[in-house]
């Protein structure tokens, strides 16, 4: 019974390892973004600005809803977090002794041989029960513990790993979405523009009829025509395709009762969001915490890689009764045990041990470089979003005067064509001018949602689903 007892000191003892201290790097980006926007103080920072907060048109909000619910790689993510905490737990498993009752009833009929050396047959019985451990290690110099400590960064990267999968499946919702509005809104543009050009080729052929211009003017007027109508179908094609896209993003068929989307330029996009500090994205986004994840789980193999040159210590032990017969199983005079440490010392492995320490030495390498290179891409990501968020507002206040001009001019160029002043070549050009002025219009409109999109998406927003009213609440109490 005793060597059961000294179990538990024996696990406690078993405290040592040899992982080597982990110094995190350095973020190797500069100390601030460039160009970056000025944060009023009330802002909370985007990882904490909920994207039904973020996103105001309703259908969007319902859209990113069915892809929380139905994205196949936001399953497989959770999957995945699901399936490391398993592996966790059977690792962590291994650090305590595993212990057994086993119970057996033997009957036996053999031949035995008498005192007169005649043999006769006789029945023998065993009856046993036991209670044990089996080649349980001590972890003396910290290989399970280190086992453990790395399965449990894993588990904990898979996790971060989870929340990363939803940021990139918000964002991607919304960045279709707004593509699908664009193209919809390209569509009806050019529904418009081909309208308006066959009302002009109306008019070009009833001149012709009357004698007041030439066969040029018509032949110009149906190929303006024919144009808009190849436009026509691409619009359409991209609209189909655009549909496509945010319904594999969803995940399932569009619901029949989705609310009215709204047009891009009443769009309710929160902007500007406080970009902080580099240093503030190791707290807010989830991927770079994933990265320290996996650098603590290779630091964590190092541990383990050099407990396996020192002796592995094993232990067997057991406790219980035997007997012939079942009524006197449990009498002080039939227990029984069983003590039987082992100890293991690696000799000559051919260099394996040497490799594998070298192996988890340059695992741990990339591990650095990995989370480096996150930190960098996350910099990047959150200084083009700044320097888009510098300039499309000026940028798109100036397409609005191209625009209003190319109205103005293709107004002026009517009226003198109508009096006769002028050709059909230079209200063709007007025409052509204002329908790109509009397109391009449209595409930096959607340019400037998709930017703020990548900005809340960059700094780690899209994690909760906080609504105005509960952000405004959290704010106030700060």
């Amino acid at each position: 019974m005793r060597p059961l007892l000294t179990l538990p000191l024996l696990v406690c003892l078993s405290a040592c390892s040899l992982t080597p201290t982990l110094e995190r790097p350095a973020a190797p980006v500069p100390a601030s973004f460039p160009m970056n926007a000025v944060t009023p103080a009330a802002t909370l920072p985007a990882s904490a600005l909920g994207w039904r907060a973020m996103f105001g048109d309703p259908r969007l909000q319902r859209l990113i809803d069915l892809a929380l619910a139905n994205n196949r790689d936001l399953r497989l993510a959770a999957l995945n977090v699901e399936a490391t905490r398993a592996m966790f737990n059977i690792q962590q498993a291994t650090r305590l002794p595993s212990v057994s009752l086993d119970a057996s009833h033997t009957r036996e009929r053999a031949l035995a041989q008498g005192n007169a050396g005649e043999s006769r047959r006789e029945v023998n019985r065993q009856v046993a029960v036991n209670v044990g451990t089996s080649a349980f290690e001590l972890d003396l110099f910290g290989r399970v513990r280190s086992l453990s400590d790395a399965a449990l960064a894993r588990y904990l990267a898979s996790e971060q790993g989870r929340d990363a999968a939803q940021i990139t499946l918000v964002g991607a919702v919304a960045e279709a979405y707004f593509a699908q509005r664009l193209a919809d809104e390209q569509l009806q543009l050019t529904e418009r523009t081909l309208a308006d050009w066959q009302q002009s080729l109306t008019l070009a052929r009833l001149l012709k009829q009357a004698e007041q211009n030439s066969s040029l003017d018509v032949a110009q007027a149906e190929g303006q025509v024919a144009l808009a109508e190849a436009d026509l179908e691409a619009r359409r094609r991209a609209l189909a395709q655009a549909d496509n896209a945010l319904q594999l993003l969803v995940g399932s068929e569009m619901p029949a009762d989705l609310p009215a989307g709204l047009p891009l330029e009443r769009q309710s996009v929160i902007a500007p969001l406080p970009a902080g500090l580099p240093a503030d994205l190791l707290l807010s986004r989830p991927d770079l915490r994933q990265a320290e994840q996996v650098l603590v789980a290779a630091n964590a193999d190092i541990g383990a890689a050099r407990a396996a040159f020192f002796p592995q210590i094993s232990l067997t032990a057991s406790f219980g009764y035997a007997s012939t017969s079942l009524g006197g199983l449990f009498d002080p005079s039939r227990q029984v045990w069983r003590f039987a440490p082992q100890i293991s010392q690696p000799l000559f492995q051919g260099g394996r041990l040497r490799a594998e320490l070298r192996l988890a030495k340059v695992r741990k390498s990339e591990a650095v470089a990995q989370y480096e290179r996150a930190i960098q891409t996350a910099f990047r990501e959150v200084a083009d979003a700044l320097a888009g968020t510098a300039t499309f507002d000026r940028q798109i206040e100036a397409q609005l005067r191209a625009v209003s001009a190319a109205e103005r001019r293709l107004a002026l160029s009517d009226l003198r064509y109508r009096a006769g002043v002028e050709g059909r070549l230079e209200l063709l050009d007007a025409q052509r001018q204002l329908q790109a002025a509009r397109q391009v219009l449209l595409e930096l409109r959607r340019a400037e949602i998709a930017n703020r999109v990548a900005l809340y998406k960059s700094l780690g927003g899209g994690l909760y689903e906080r609504d105005v009213a509960e952000i405004a609440a959290v704010a106030s109490a700060q």
